[in-house]
């Protein structure tokens, strides 16, 4: 501290008596002073910069103080005070990155300047490592889309039962929003619901493709709740047990392509046609129908928007056919060769027009 000793006077005259250009040289000099010894000085030093930093550097140029913040941002001895006051900068190029990394910006302090500061200053929040949910609850009430969203990416923020209400909310409107939540590993079961209830067909298939296995079987059980838990369907065929039988291997998580298959291969078409409905987001009525018309099409169809196999396909058909009805090998082939030839975003397509059609 022997240079910091013989500085110290000389600043006290600057700090009283110096003009624009003399304090913003002092804020560079001690800066610099600073910077270079802050990994051995002790707390009463720190401070004793602080007092003399927070007098001085507004004076300082724009650039210098961006480049003062940046190397602050870094440090976690970093003077409180001098900190606090740059981050509350409107600036963003000095604010921005103590907003997003200082350790020594408490919580109250970043509180207090999300409420006040515009979207740069919450965006640039939004990277930090952790946010409180109370910060949280400022973010998803005043930030626009970008802040949302980045905190809602960010693994290490925490969100209130409000502030979920609200991101919720919000995501309704935006489908990379709903991605982003329907991600994270804190959201509840309820809450996975409310966001799929408000989220489009296909915001919820590319989110099932993007999420990992576990919440897949989340995702699976939440739509079979908001379909309803058992789908009414008029006509000959009671679907109600093969319903609760499928509804048995959502919440299992064994809804899977070999379940199908062996449905199919038993003639249990009731369960087939349940379980195909599960995987396509088309209602059982439509899909019955649709599957007991003149022609395999809808199988094909619908096979292959969800990625069925080949195998699964022909079992499919021959059990439209009926346990008593054989199927020629030329019809057989022609249906795998129109299988292989469609399109998968095709029968996407169409998929998604039964799905608005009547089911009868």
């Amino acid at each position: 501290m022997t240079t910091a000793a013989t500085l110290i006077p000389e600043l006290d005259d600057i700090v009283r008596r110096g003009g624009p250009k003399r304090r913003a040289d002092a804020a560079r000099r001690v800066s610099e002073l600073f910077l270079q010894g802050a990994a051995s000085f002790r707390a009463d030093h720190v401070d004793l910069f602080d007092g003399v930093l927070t007098s001085l550097v507004p004076h300082a140029e724009l650039a210098a103080r961006a480049s003062l913040a940046e190397r602050l941002s870094l440090l976690v001895n970093a003077p409180r005070g001098l900190v606090g006051q740059l981050a509350r900068e409107d600036e963003i190029a000095i604010a921005g990155p103590l907003l997003r990394r200082s350790p020594v910006i408490d919580d109250q302090t970043l509180i207090a300047i999300a409420q006040a500061k515009g979207q740069d200053h919450l965006l640039a929040m939004t990277e930090r490592r952790a946010l409180s949910s109370d910060l949280t609850d400022v973010m998803v009430r005043r930030g626009d889309r970008d802040v949302v969203r980045g905190a809602a990416g960010n693994a290490g923020a925490a969100f209130s039962s409000d502030g979920y209400s609200t991101l919720i909310k919000r995501a309704g409107q935006d489908g990379v929003l709903t991605l982003k939540v329907g991600q994270r590993d804190d959201l509840s079961a309820e809450q996975l619901k409310d966001l799929l209830s408000g989220s489009v067909d296909v915001v919820r298939r590319r989110l099932f493709e993007v999420v990992k296995p576990a919440r897949q079987m989340a995702i699976k059980r939440a739509m079979n709740e908001i379909s309803g838990v058992v789908e009414r369907v008029d006509g000959n065929r009671n679907f109600e047990p093969a319903q609760r039988t499928i509804l048995a291997l959502h919440r299992d998580g064994a809804l899977v392509e070999s379940a199908l298959l062996n449905f199919a291969k038993a003639n249990k078409y009731e369960e087939s046609i349940a379980a195909l409905a599960a995987m396509t987001g088309v209602k059982i009525a439509t899909l019955d129908r649709l599957i007991a018309g003149d022609r395999y099409d809808p199988i094909l169809i619908a096979g292959k928007a969800v990625g069925l196999e080949w195998a699964t396909v022909r079992a499919l058909i021959l059990l439209r056919l009926g346990p008593n009805r054989v199927a020629s090998p030329s019809d057989i082939e022609s249906a795998r060769v129109n299988f292989a030839r469609l399109m998968p975003s095709t029968a996407e397509r169409v998929v998604g027009f039964w799905k608005t059609r009547p089911p009868a």
